[in-house]
């Protein structure tokens, strides 16, 4: 399945209303399922299944209280999955504290699933602080960076 035909899906999944989607495609086989604090965990599956899951906004509720915030935009991780500051292991980060950044320009990379998604500035500004470390799990709603 085309990865951007699957994250489209998850992005309808979590928009919606709906709880679980399964696509069936030629041999492959694709299962999204949102949980909130309202649904369990489905037993899982013991055939080959790639499994998506969705948090909803009510899973962020959950997490730890992050440490106060300096004022500013503040960018929030977009989904679950794991923080990266640079493009790969070797290269420099993304953006450091200071550095000017425009509207559109690449923050970090989370990764979900074995995908890379670049994550890019919603608002032109000042980095003021980088509030994840890199390689760090993030949660859906998590503050990422402040840009003031």
């Amino acid at each position: 399945m085309d990865l951007r035909k699957l994250k489209t899906l998850i992005d309808l999944v979590a928009e919606s209303g709906i709880a679980e989607l399964e696509i069936t495609e030629g041999e492959g086989k694709v299962r999204i399922v949102k949980f909130s604090q309202s649904t369990q965990p489905v037993a899982p599956v013991h055939e080959p299944v790639a499994a998506a899951t969705v948090a909803a906004p009510a899973a962020a509720q959950q997490a730890p209280a992050p440490a106060p915030t300096p004022s500013g935009h503040v960018v929030k991780a977009p989904m679950v999955g794991t923080f990266y500051r640079a493009p790969n292991p070797g290269a420099a980060p993304f953006v450091e504290v200071g550095q000017s950044v425009k509207e559109g320009d690449a923050l970090c990379i989370i990764e979900a699933m074995k995908l890379l998604n670049e994550i890019e500035a919603d608002k032109a500004g000042v980095i003021k602080e980088i509030l994840v470390e890199n390689g760090e799990p993030v949660e859906y709603g998590q503050p990422l960076f402040v840009i003031g």
